[in-house]
């Protein structure tokens, strides 16, 4: 049985691609290791002012990377979670 379907192609990304992704990827990465750094050594800061500092966060990487919510929620969520429990005392 012959299966006459058109080949699908995949769209393959350059180096110049591939390098802008590494580039936003390593931004993305400082930026939310700067916001655990606040939230965890700034002792004035307020539950409100982390919790928005973290929407904020959370905002501008699916602004580098768009459609990867579930990414986030994996990756960052339980971090950003753990780090509040852990500097305020939550549950």
């Amino acid at each position: 049985m012959e299966l006459d379907q058109p080949e699908k192609e995949v769209d393959v990304p350059g180096p110049e691609e591939l390098a802008e992704e590494q580039k936003l990827i390593r931004r993305m990465q400082m930026m939310m290791n700067m916001v655990m750094q606040v939230i965890a050594q700034d002792a004035t800061l307020t539950v409100d002012e982390a919790s928005q500092m973290i929407a904020d966060s959370r905002k501008a990487a699916l602004g580098m990377f768009p459609g990867k919510e579930l990414a986030y929620d994996l990756i960052w969520r339980p971090r950003f979670q753990r780090l509040m429990r852990e500097r305020f005392r939550m549950m």
